[in-house]
């Protein structure tokens, strides 16, 4: 599946399903919610934090789609094209990071 498949299918699915979509602060606010269910298992599942009990039938990958669901979200209701932005996007970080990760010592093993 491409971004803009993912963006047609959650635009679908959003104008059957889900009848319509959520403004965007308030889908602001559910991705922020969801990327802290994401940091939630990863601090307990590779930082020092554990699970609770009823907390240990989690899964990441749910999670992570979750956040990408509610992202391709805001992304349609604000005219963005993830692949034109993405494309973007990897051009500026290729031009404006070309050398620093390479010269940061920090980064050296």
């Amino acid at each position: 599946m491409t971004l803009d498949d993912a963006q047609q299918q959650v635009d679908q699915w959003i104008n059957t399903t889900g009848v319509r979509y959520f403004n965007e602060l308030t889908n602001m606010a559910i991705l922020t919610e969801e990327v802290g269910e994401v940091a939630r298992i990863i601090a307990r599942t590779y930082g020092e934090q554990s699970f609770k009990e009823k907390d240990k039938e989690v899964n990441l990958g749910d999670e992570m789609a979750d956040v990408l669901f509610v992202l391709i979200c805001l992304a349609n209701q604000t005219g963005i094209n993830l692949t034109d932005a993405l494309k973007q996007n990897l051009v500026k970080k290729q031009i404006r990071d070309q050398d620093r990760h390479q010269n940061n010592p920090k980064l050296k093993p």
